[in-house]
């Protein structure tokens, strides 16, 4: 059967087109219930055995929720009690245009069999497929069409039941009005939390209902604490008059009545908007799109140099402003000031489930409770829950439903629980949902594109392939490295120039473009490196088998091969798919050990040796063109075998191999992107390095001048020339801790689309255009390199998106968070594991460095240890000592003692156990020692690890 509508529409030249809109309807759609005996059925889903047993339904039903209910209560139909459900297709539309994420949640609901759900696609059935109505609004019409729909399901049932307890369908709908049209039409209808409320022997269920519209005024005082939200249209004309200004809200990890929002300017133009206070936070969340008002700019503050954390008891709904909000508002000369404003609407909320705990020292009698997310920038949270006692001690995960403008906090419900606290793998799954690192187990659709086994290299895998298993190549590494993505080789021509080769594992020939293992690829982005554990990027057959240059077998490689002479200028680039055989995988320290024996002599040890030597003169000349040579330091954890527990833990050591290999993937990435830019100038995938604002080196210079010493930050080669010369008599120390600090200032080095941008400088390298081609294994955006790097030398086809400068683009903003996240999840496994360390050695004196000076405290760098932690002045059960902060210094005077950054400190590190979700590891100061004062630190955290050289 087909329906037509016909209409005209305008053309840009001012014509009309005629355009016949077709909808077909059939009358052969199965139902898919199992019981049912008039519909030709190729398959069922729905069961006739019920599954739910409920007080309000005592008989067997099936359940029908309508679109709100799907999008407001996803969790609960997540949960494997709740069974044989019809998702309309009115339904699943309805939730893909307003909710991707939730669209897929549902989507994997219906695929997951044992569930019994089942689309039932209304819309081209003859029986239930309804016009919208003259007058009708889109919604209302769905909303009948649901309703229709239910009633045709409760009508098709009865004619296939002949027992006395018939299937019957039950429609779920929080809609009042929707609710009382169900019932005057004579269905069964209910709204959800009453039906959840009513299965029997499940009563958790009820904790992961979210909050109706209706219940969130219950639970908080009637006092308004907030300013209410402005409507979206009062938002989109101040937008558009410039009164308002939109950006990213960035809760402070360090003071929770501080924040910034990132203003995104014209081209490469951005401002940040200080915000402070709880008013003019007005209920924002963290990396919610909020639109900002900027105050008068007599009222513009600086950035508060106070730590101040949201610990203890929870703060009052109606507690007044508190000392702590006071002490924010600094005075400071106009020039330190920054552009300060406050919050007047929510544009779009990013909220998703937070891992946490329930806060221990307020769980009562009450099933209202307060949940502590683990990132410290997100807000507590109010639940309702009845398994206190069993979630007490608990990681839980946690959602938002809403922020009355009445209550302290949001209100949420519970979502499920994760385990333990403490406990190894309840801690990294934390993590991993904490920095949304996708880590399920790879789908069988993926590991179906995978190449059957034994796998070996056919005459077809040879077609544009060159042979070059007979040259001596070598991979170099760290220890335990099993995703080897590059390999190396130096021989001499006979015209008596060098032949140097960087061999890199050619992933891209089986990962085809489009497949459900790409698209896995590219949503992943990256692999991530945890402490003791990897979260593949791609299967494991490929990265640590088929696709990793192990020694002594066979590998597909992409080469890319120059020709150099003795003082290592490039005289001639070349670049081939080909099959290499690695005649040995070394460690770091096995390469660095040949290359120091004398007595070796063998081929692999001559083309380190001359690998090696090139290396220095191109680190040489890059240094002299003003690349930077700033400082990180990288802490390496020796695990158990068996406890898997950390028990030796030090700064790893760098040698000359590792610049060795450095430099050449360096190059190899510089020689890449000029060709696929060459090739394709509107979408080569390459990578950035933006220069820092001016304003980035102000922390940089106050601490060199502390030490009478100059920097100047002109260019990349100004910078990185006063860094080398910047010494102190008897500190041989300060170079480092000032390359530390000016790596501090850097900008995050950046994927992008080259049709999409003009600047393509990488400042740290100090190199006109760069890109990742050297760790394709690991990184998806190697990927795209080595496919735009196949089609510039005609070894393999384009496909369209490879040359959409658009979807290159995206892609560029998915992979550039995917790596920002990789960073802090790993960033977060240190510092897990130095917290196991330290409970197992217990307490260690060592020596630090002041960092940084805070109005309230001293940042101390542990170098031993590459830990850095805040330890603070003042106690809420002690006196305050008198303390005096000095902000152009900057430093800080505690009783007589006065604290500058650089400074050399002892202090004794322990493990403070006793915040189960926070645990903290505690510094004393030993010396100087300060009469009166006894200090310690609430949380020390690693150093971020930086890329060396962003190879």
């Amino acid at each position: 059967m087909l329906k037509s509508k016909t209409f005209v529409k305008k053309t840009r030249s001012g014509g009309v087109m005629k355009i016949v809109r077709e909808h077909y309807l059939r009358d052969d759609i199965w139902c898919g219930s199992e019981v049912c005996t008039e519909c030709k059925q190729e398959s069922t889903a729905l069961q006739r055995d019920p599954c739910m047993e409920s007080n309000l339904c005592s008989y067997p039903h099936y359940v029908i929720p309508d679109t709100n209910v799907v999008l407001h209560q996803i969790d609960v139909l997540e949960d494997q009690v709740i069974r044989n459900v019809i998702i309309l297709q009115t339904v699943l539309a309805e939730v893909r245009h307003r909710s991707a994420p939730i669209y897929k949640r549902l989507k994997d609901i219906v695929h997951e069999k044992e569930k019994n759900f089942y689309t039932f696609t209304n819309e081209h059935h003859r029986e239930t497929f309804i016009e919208r109505e003259p007058g009708e609004s889109a919604n209302d019409r769905n909303d009948r069409a649901i309703r229709v729909a239910a009633k045709w399901y409760s009508e098709h049932l009865k004619k296939s039941e002949s027992d006395t307890d018939p299937l019957k369908v039950v429609l779920l709908t929080n809609d009042q009005g929707n609710k009382q049209k169900a019932e005057e039409s004579g269905l069964l209808v209910y709204k959800c939390e009453e039906y959840i409320k009513s299965l029997i022997g499940n009563p958790e269920l009820v904790d992961r209902l979210a909050l109706s519209n209706d219940d969130k005024n219950d639970i908080t005082s009637s006092k308004v604490l907030f300013p209410e939200h402005l409507p979206l249209s009062r938002i989109q004309a101040g937008l558009k008059n410039g009164t308002f200004l939109q950006g990213t809200f960035r809760a402070s990890r360090d003071n929770y009545l501080e924040a910034t929002v990132f203003v995104q300017g014209e081209g490469e133009e951005s401002t940040e908007v200080l915000i402070q206070g709880l008013q003019n936070l007005n209920r924002s969340v963290y990396q919610d799109v909020v639109a900002v008002q900027l105050l008068p700019r007599d009222q513009w503050v600086v950035p508060s140099s106070v730590v101040l954390q949201d610990e203890g008891a929870a703060k009052d709904d109606n507690e007044e402003e508190g000392e702590e909000e006071k002490e924010l508002r600094v005075s400071a000369a106009e020039a330190a000031r920054k552009p300060t404003g406050r919050v007047v609407g929510i544009i779009k909320r990013n909220w998703r489930p937070f891992c946490g705990m329930l806060n221990a020292s307020i769980i009562k009698e009450s099933t209202r409770h307060l949940f502590t997310p683990a990132d410290r920038r997100i807000p507590r949270i109010r639940i309702e829950t009845r398994q206190a006692d069993a979630l007490a001690g608990q990681r839980i995960m946690v959602a938002i439903d809403g922020w009355p403008k009445h209550s302290r906090y949001p209100n949420g419900h519970f979502v499920r629980t994760l385990g333990s606290a403490g406990d190894k793998e309840t801690e990294q799954q934390v993590l991993l949902l904490e920095h949304d690192v996708p880590h399920q187990a790879f789908s069988q659709a993926v590991l179906s594109f995978l190449p059957t086994m034994p796998w070996e290299i056919t005459p077809e895998v040879m077609v544009n392939r060159e042979d070059l298993r007979s040259l001596i190549v070598c991979s170099v590494d760290p220890p335990g490295c099993t995703d080897i993505d590059d390999a190396l080789h130096c021989r001499e021509l006979d015209n008596g120039n060098l032949e140097v080769g960087v061999h890199i594992a050619d992933v891209s020939h089986f990962i085809r473009p489009g497949n459900a293992m790409d698209k896995e690829a590219a949503n992943r982005g990256t692999t991530v490196y945890l402490c003791g554990k990897r979260i593949d990027m791609v299967p494991e057959l490929l990265s640590s088998n088929l696709c990793s240059l192990r020694s002594n077998v066979e590998r597909l490689a992409f080469s890319c091969i120059w020709e150099i002479n003795h003082e290592a200028e490039i005289l001639k680039t070349r670049f081939t798919k080909s099959v290499i055989k690695s005649k040995a995988s070394l460690t770091y320290a096995e390469a660095q050990m040949r290359i120091d024996d004398t007595t070796q002599t063998d081929d692999i040890t001559k083309n380190l040796r001359g690998l090696n030597k090139l290396a220095k003169i191109l680190k040489k000349h890059r240094i002299l063109k003003g690349a930077l040579t700033l400082s990180s330091l990288e802490v390496r954890f020796h695990i158990d075998s068996e406890t898997h527990d950390p028990i030796d833990l030090q700064t790893k050591e760098l040698m000359e191999t590792n610049s060795m290999v450095e430099e050449f993937m360096l190059l190899a990435n510089i020689s890449v992107a000029q060709k696929i830019f060459d090739e394709f100038p509107d979408c080569a995938m390459l990578r950035k390095h933006p220069a820092p604002p001016p304003s980035n080196y102000d922390i940089l210079l106050k601490a060199a001048k502390s030490k009478a010493v100059e920097i100047h930050t002109d260019s990349a080669k100004a910078l990185a020339d006063s860094l080398d010369v910047a010494r102190v008599d008897g500190f041989p120390y300060f170079n480092t801790l000032l390359r530390i600090l000016a790596t501090r200032c850097m900008m995050q080095a950046v994927y992008f689309c080259s049709g999409m941008d003009s600047d393509f400088h990488h400042y740290g390298l100090a190199s006109p255009i760069y890109t990742h081609f050297t760790s394709p294994i690991r990184r998806y955006a190697d990927i795209i390199v080595h496919r735009l790097l196949a089609v510039a030398i005609a070894a393999d086809k384009t496909y369209p998106d490879l040359m959409d400068k658009q979807k290159q683009s995206a892609l560029s903003n998915n992979l550039n968070y995917r790596h920002k996240m990789s960073q802090y999840a790993q960033r977060a496994s240190v510092a897990f594991h130095t917290q196991l360390f330290f409970k197992s050695r217990g307490i260690l004196n060592e020596e630090g460095f002041v960092l940084f000076v805070r109005k309230n405290a001293i940042i101390v760098l542990i170098p031993k240890f590459g830990l850095e932690g805040t330890v603070f002045f003042d106690s809420k059960n002690k006196a305050a000592p008198n303390v005096v902060f000095d902000e152009e210094g900057p430093s800080l005077t505690v009783e007589q003692h006065t604290f500058h950054m650089f400074d050399r400190v002892m202090v004794t590190i322990s493990l403070d156990a006793s915040n189960i979700q926070h645990q903290k590891i505690r510094m004393s100061l030993i010396e100087p020692v300060i009469p009166g004062v006894s200090v310690s630190a609430p949380e020390v955290e690693p150093l971020a690890k930086k890329p060396r050289l962003d190879r």
